[in-house]
């Protein structure tokens, strides 16, 4: 208690904005914190975009003058975290090249697109959004709040220094075997993205060597820049692949080079799970997939995030949007408990575990006190068919709510559910 109530001390982050000065109580619904035990009935106390209280309706007293929301018989847990997407239509490198690090995706996003706000209406609130898995290396990827926003610098997330958080999207398998310059086989494709990590080993050398005089600096490489990034652990790289023997061919290069990788797809992993558990790589995974329509994604099975999760495994969802639409998201875990993993690690992967995988987890993924109030408040059990979500929060801002007649339009389809133009005019900033 004495901890819930000095966090009701706290100061304001942002004492400027009037609206963020008010406490938001949302009392009485099922509140699953993810990081902590399920509460049957609870209160959920927000301030200045933050949590500052959580617990038992017993335990926690409404502060006066609060705004409070009555959500008895909801069930409310952390936004959603989606680690692969591609709303905003991204687009990231063209067909000059196979390995491109120098391209940002950020600068392809169209945030008045319409995915963003269905993915609004699935209940998320955070998305890694990459560029496409047609090059061993399409570019680089950017970590968003799907906060209400006019343009990509309003939702930007931006790390511990002022940087704009992201990693880097790879791939291999078939999707970047082409006609040169790109590589024709498996073999050429890992020469050739081992020769260019050799090359940003000997750009960072020549940089260190140096020592800060200008003269003797080699001409600045936005390419190799970001690789070296990747060198020292700044940027996470996002790895495409699916076939059990390019899972491990990406862990023989994560070793040889000493990045930090997550595995994607991993339609196989299931195959190579005790491998992918020794290299300790977590895996972002997709259960609904393209199984005929794609060959190396013929193994694709509900049960990986089941065998993963027993191997020790980190295991992340995606929507890969819109293969799997982002209003659906909930559905993955759903089809994961059904073959096997384990409820709340379930959960885990589409909330905690995907934040994890983006370094975001001391922000958000759970619902503690002093994270970020980003939430889903859902009609039903998280993993029902049946369950709606009623509302989606980012940083203490209603962003989604059904019972608008604009966001019930984007959350179930229908005409003008794409004209995103008309819907921003009309309703950005006002919810």
């Amino acid at each position: 208690m004495i901890q819930l109530f000095l966090a009701l001390s706290l100061p304001l982050c942002t004492p400027s904005a009037p609206q963020q000065d008010a406490t938001t109580a949302f009392v009485g619904a099922r509140l699953i914190p993810i990081s902590g035990p399920e509460i049957a009935e609870g209160v959920l106390l927000v301030r200045g975009g933050k949590i500052v209280a959580i617990g038992a309706a017993a335990d926690i007293e409404v502060p006066a003058g609060s705004t409070v929301r009555d959500v008895h018989g909801k069930t409310i847990l952390p936004g959603l975290i989606c680690t692969h997407s591609h709303i905003g239509q991204p687009a990231g490198a063209d067909r000059s090249a196979p390995i491109q690090p120098e391209v940002r995706v950020l600068d392809s996003i169209d945030v008045r697109h319409a995915s963003l706000q269905r993915a609004q209406a699935g209940g998320l609130t955070c998305a890694n959004v990459m560029p496409g898995s047609g090059h061993l290396l399409s570019g680089q990827t950017v970590y968003l709040k799907l906060r209400d926003g006019e343009t990509i610098d309003d939702l930007l997330i931006r790390d511990s220094g002022g940087g704009i958080a992201g990693g880097i999207k790879m791939a291999n398998g078939t999707n970047s075997r082409r006609d040169p310059p790109f590589p024709g086989t498996r073999a050429k494709s890992a020469a050739l993205v081992r020769s260019k990590y050799v090359a940003a080993q000997t750009y960072r050398d020549k940089i260190a060597r140096a020592a800060g005089d200008a003269a003797k600096l080699p001409p600045r490489d936005l390419a190799l820049e970001a690789l070296v990034e990747v060198l020292e652990g700044k940027r996470v790289v996002h790895h495409h692949t699916h076939r059990h023997d390019d899972i491990l061919t990406v862990l023989r290069l994560a070793e040889e080079f000493g990045f930090r990788v997550v595995l994607h797809h991993v339609s196989d992993g299931w195959k190579v799970a005790d491998e992918i558990a020794a290299a300790k790589a977590p895996c972002s995974i997709i259960v609904i997939d393209s199984p005929g329509g794609k060959q190396e994604a013929l193994g694709v099975d509900y049960k990986t995030g089941g065998v993963l999760e027993r191997a020790g495994v980190s295991v992340s969802f995606h929507t890969d949007d819109s293969i799997t639409d982002s209003r659906l998201f909930l559905r993955s875990p759903a089809l994961a408990v059904r073959a096997g993993m384990s409820r709340e690690k379930a959960l885990a992967a589409v909330t905690l575990e995907a934040a994890r995988q983006l370094d975001l987890d001391a922000r958000i993924g759970s619902l503690e006190v002093g994270k970020d109030a980003d939430l889903a408040v859902l009609d039903g059990d998280p993993l029902s068919v049946y369950t709606l979500v009623h509302e989606t929060w980012v940083e203490g801002e209603l962003v989604f709510d059904l019972a608008d007649e604009k966001d019930r339009l984007i959350a179930l389809g229908g005409d003008g559910a794409g004209d995103l133009t008309d819907i921003h005019q009309c309703c950005g900033g006002v919810r």
